[in-house]
């Protein structure tokens, strides 16, 4: 759902650049809250993977292929500010290094893949697990529901762009039946991965996952004859600061394999947005990427002319681009909240 540049009019691409920018502003105070010293390593990564995972189109119809959006999985696993910015971050590193994505697009892609995504799985997940039994299970099946909406959500989102700013004379009726068509069939493969990701991350660390914080049932302690709460443990063990690290090696480790060598058999079908946009003209004012002529330009080194070693090389670069652009901003967010609670400001607050 990469959207190109000359899709949308200059007045809306402009218009969706402020509304992606004031969301990214909200999402960097907000993540201050949801980052600490626990998730924000985690956070750096759940932007690689996701890079990594794009890379692999699936088939969903004949001719058509989709990729994970990843909006519902970053939000359930780091919180959904964090998750606005993770999935910001990777259009940031497609758009400008893999000419994927247009850079004046890139405002209706980060509220199209971004925010849509995020904002939409996170209240869907919320609402189920308020009611589903209290149990890691629950987290997987609402990980799975969430994510199979937020795909269609950002086509009738893209369709609402569309509608405000579109370059091409086409139908909206026919545009929106056949963008959220496409993609129903898109979100199935999106709750596949979300829940088969969640459900890992919550088996091994389920206290890493932002979305199934609460959820677990505390243990309750008999004082004069009353059953009380006992007190949340203030320090992480040792032996899972260790799982942690393992967790977050074996985290890198997977997305580099799935970059560098399984995105070679990756489907070659053009994916929902680009089977629509030609089927029925919408690509007519398509404009060639600014960064076409970009050394790592659809997702291959230049120069290299073996096609399995250069989308390798071009998926394993982005992978570690991706890791570190995205760990920077984390630790710099973790790193603010971390000065707004120093000892010095509480003390004044405290007097």
């Amino acid at each position: 759902m990469h959207v190109p540049d000359g899709f949308i009019n200059a007045p809306v691409s402009a218009a969706t650049g402020v509304v992606a920018a004031g969301a990214i502003a909200v999402s960097l105070r907000g993540a201050r809250r949801e980052l600490d010293e626990r998730t924000a390593p985690l956070a750096g990564l759940v932007a690689a993977f996701i890079f990594a995972v794009q890379m692999l189109n699936f088939p969903v119809a004949a001719g058509t292929s989709g990729h994970l959006l990843g909006g519902g999985l970053a939000a359930i696993l780091v919180g959904p500010y964090t998750g606005v910015l993770c999935v910001s971050v990777v259009l940031l590193m497609q758009g400008i290094l893999f000419a994927d994505g247009g850079l004046t697009a890139l405002g209706v892609n980060i509220t199209d893949m971004a925010i849509v995504t995020t904002v939409v799985a996170y209240a869907v997940f919320r609402g189920l697990v308020k009611v589903l039994p209290r149990r890691r299970r629950s987290v997987t099946v609402a990980s799975f529901v969430a994510a199979l909406l937020s795909v269609p959500a950002a086509a009738v989102a893209f369709t609402a762009i569309y509608a405000l700013g579109g370059t091409t004379d086409v139908s909206l009726a026919k545009v929106a039946t056949a963008m959220i068509g496409v993609h129903v069939l898109i979100g199935i493969g999106e709750a596949v991965i979300t829940a088969l990701t969640v459900g890992a991350v919550v088996a091994v660390r389920p206290d890493l996952v932002y979305g199934a914080r609460g959820l677990q049932q505390r243990l309750k302690l008999k004082v004069n004859g009353d059953l009380v709460d006992a007190p949340a443990p203030v320090t992480v063990p040792a032996a899972a600061r260790t799982s942690r690290r393992k967790m977050w090696i074996t985290g890198l480790v997977t997305s580099l394999v799935l970059a560098g060598f399984v995105s070679f058999y990756a489907s070659a079908s053009p994916d929902g947005l680009e089977k629509v946009a030609h089927d029925h003209g919408i690509d007519k004012k398509a404009r060639q990427h600014a960064a076409s002529d970009s050394p790592l330009a659809d997702y291959g080194v230049k120069d290299v002319s073996d096609a399995r070693l250069s989308g390798g090389l071009a998926g394993v670069i982005g992978v570690g681009v991706t890791v570190v652009a995205g760990s920077a901003v984390f630790w710099a967010v973790r790193r603010r909240r971390s000065d707004d609670v120093s000892p010095a400001s509480t003390a004044v607050e405290n007097i």
